[in-house]
């Protein structure tokens, strides 16, 4: 059968913002292009993942990295314990920065030393950093795919555009996170790039006052990760057209409050020419 699965990761959150726990499959609609589908997957469980952590090691970095190594701790410390972990460094290059013997890791300590001994000088190439990783996902063998970007959001050295890295991102189905770090007279400062990259598929944008926050920032996010609800469905249009479509999934249980729904936006239909969502066409 010729059927493609259309995967969603769903957080669910209450009125008061903590996590909407014991919903049943009934009490979730999901909708592509304003069209009702049915639900033929569905799973609320704590399941491991792939995570890649993205990190920004240009010049104006240096002062914060000590505090991001030391989050990365701290998420580790709330994640599942057979997560699959990697980091991607980046300043006008972009490395995969454990050792070269290690692919993936759950080991906080591994994780901190690529961080903090990396020298943070130069340009910035977020995109590429950001396309390395998705590369770098498709090597895990966990069914989800996680990335936590940490930068200021600005680009002046990747080859590749934002529409690209968008259009990847689709693909691929990974979950992106994204931490903005920057000074307020910082000129390459973009939270705009951040918040469409978390927007679009599914995650969710921080743009913390103190770097002291980026902890706390860590745990949510990991805390998020584990209390996420898996929805799957058939698409109702069987055109394999390239067109981008958009999905609303709409949450309501009796007995509870209002209920916010945060998933991905859409996706690309496989086959023909991709053309792109109004997300992912940003500049």
């Amino acid at each position: 059968m010729d059927v493609a699965l259309v995967v969603l990761h769903a957080t669910v959150s209450n009125r008061q913002g903590g996590f909407a726990s014991n919903l049943r499959e009934q009490d979730f609609q999901v909708y592509e292009d304003g069209v009702p589908q049915t639900i033929r997957l569905f799973r609320h469980e704590d399941i491991p993942v792939t995570v890649g952590l993205v990190v920004d090691h240009s010049g104006t970095m240096r002062p914060k990295l000590a505090e991001v190594a030391a989050a990365t701790r701290t998420f580790v410390q709330f994640s599942h314990r057979e997560d699959q972990m990697f980091v991607v460094n980046f300043n006008e290059n972009v490395t995969l920065s454990l050792p070269e013997a290690i692919r993936f890791t759950d080991s906080s300590a591994e994780l901190e030393r690529a961080i903090a001994n990396a020298p943070a000088s130069g340009m910035t190439a977020l995109y590429a950093a950001i396309a390395k990783a998705l590369e770098q996902l498709q090597a895990g063998d966990r069914d989800k795919k996680v990335l936590i970007v940490i930068s200021d959001g600005g680009d002046n050295a990747s080859a590749q555009s934002l529409a690209q890295v968008m259009l990847t991102a689709d693909r691929s189905g990974a979950v992106i996170y994204t931490i903005g770090l920057f000074d307020p007279d910082d000129p390459d400062r973009n939270p705009g790039v951040l918040n469409r990259l978390a927007r679009a598929t599914g995650g969710e944008a921080f743009l913390p006052g103190e770097l002291s926050d980026v902890v706390a920032i860590c745990e949510r996010i990991a805390r998020d990760i584990r209390n996420q609800y898996t929805i799957g469905y058939v698409s109702t249009n069987t055109a394999r057209n390239g067109a981008y479509r958009a999905i609303r999934v709409v949450a309501r249980a009796a007995g509870k409050s209002a209920l916010s729904v945060r998933t991905r936006a859409g996706y690309t239909a496989a086959g023909g020419e991709p053309r792109l969502g109004k997300n992912q066409g940003a500049k």
